[in-house]
């Protein structure tokens, strides 16, 4: 029997009636986000122990499924969720009590994050979702039988996921390492809903003080713009030309407009406005002022680095927990800096990674006793796939 399409807001309150008894709830959407600020939300598809179901929020209102999904109990399941997440927040303003991410907790079970949901499903489950619509957008109506069939592949595996990767969790002992790490993922996310990053912007490592200060000024015009016209920042004003004009620190329209690529009718409507930006920007008094480009940290800290780093791997390997959601090469440099002495850039954002939770645990603390001579590093057989053995010292 067919899914059904849920067009009508009876039909959806009935829905969730049903759902507030499920102990779990697996869910996915389809969106497009080329022409808006936010994420055009197109599509919701749902699935449960008895059931599955698409949601058309072009037709219903949604917030009720939002808010059931905060307010139970149920485990709610998808995978790279970070999207689903913000629909959640923006729409009531809190997250899900139990989350459960299956591309997160797959990073725990093997050698590969982030894995696609196609290659999650293969590798745990040895199935394959059916593909065909990748390139379908998803506001046009109305939808085929294809459409609704492909959609419903990417919640048909969620909870034969969450089954198998909560045995293997249980099983590894990594159950209490995944749950620390989602929460610190959902708490990002939270937090991010506030949080205005403009050093997300490409191009600015090598700025100094002040140009940080105009990138600053010129990203919070471009987001309360965008946001207003419901557009997304980069189409308004993209990157490049934003680091240039911090770059030149030039606060007069006219030579604003002479850049390459500012020439745009919107852009002219707006230059007297990003001159404005610019002038803002070398006013910030010098206290205010955010840290200009990375300082130069000494050869051994580098040599270190690229010695320590593949340690890193090696260990997670062996774990079968993946290196990429371990840690980074910047990660190993941040503990060896603070473990040695000079300090990082990123001192207010508290202790390195690798020296917190279970990173330390797993891997951190064997660094820092590498560092401190108490442990040494030596390959035991070059033809292995991993050749590094670590012993104690003494």
């Amino acid at each position: 029997m067919p899914a059904p399409i849920i067009t009508r807001q009876r039909q959806l309150d009935e829905l969730c009636d049903r759902l507030r008894s499920a102990p779990e709830i697996a869910f996915d959407t389809e969106f497009v986000s080329e022409d808006t600020f936010y994420p055009e939300l197109c599509l919701i598809q749902i699935a449960t122990r008895v059931e599955m179901a698409v949601v058309d929020p072009q037709e219903v209102d949604v917030k009720e499924f939002w808010q059931l999904l905060v307010d139970g109990d149920h485990v709610t399941v998808f995978h790279a969720g970070r999207e689903e997440l913000n629909f959640i927040l923006r729409a009531v303003g809190a997250a899900p009590k139990k989350l459960f991410d299956v591309q997160l907790a797959t990073g725990f079970c093997g050698n590969e994050y982030p894995a696609s949901y196609g290659a999650v499903v293969g590798r745990i489950l040895s199935e394959k979702p059916q593909k065909g619509e990748q390139r379908t957008d998803w506001r046009r109506r109305p939808l085929t039988k294809a459409q609704v069939d492909y959609a419903l592949e990417d919640v048909r595996f969620l909870l034969p996921l969450f089954d198998k990767l909560t045995r293997i969790l249980y099983k590894r002992e990594r159950l209490e390492w995944f749950k620390e790490e989602l929460d610190s993922w959902r708490d990002d996310v939270v937090a991010a809903q506030d949080r205005k990053d403009w050093r997300r912007v490409s191009g600015i490592g090598s700025l100094r003080a002040h140009q940080l200060a105009i990138v600053r000024e010129l990203w919070f015009w471009r987001y309360e713009q965008a946001e207003r016209l419901n557009q997304p920042p980069k189409r308004l004003l993209r990157d490049d030309l934003l680091v240039e004009i911090a770059k030149r620190k030039i606060d007069k329209p006219d030579q604003i407009l002479a850049i390459r690529g500012m020439q745009r009718s919107a852009l002219k409507r707006s230059a007297g406005e990003l001159a404005d930006c610019v002038k803002r920007g070398m006013a910030t008094p010098l206290e205010k002022l955010a840290r200009g480009p990375r300082r130069e940290l000494p050869t051994q800290l580098h040599l270190l680095g690229q010695f320590l780093t593949p340690a890193l791997t090696s260990i997670c390997r062996r774990a079968e927990v993946a290196a990429s959601l371990a840690g980074t090469a910047s990660d190993v440099r941040d503990l060896i800096a603070e473990r040695l002495g000079y300090g990082r850039d990123d001192e207010d954002s508290g202790p390195p990674r690798l020296l917190t939770g279970w990173r330390a645990e797993l891997v951190g603390n064997l660094i820092d006793d590498l560092l401190a001579g108490r442990k040494s590093i030596r390959i035991t057989d070059a033809k292995k796939e991993d050749p590094l053995a670590f012993d104690a010292i003494g």
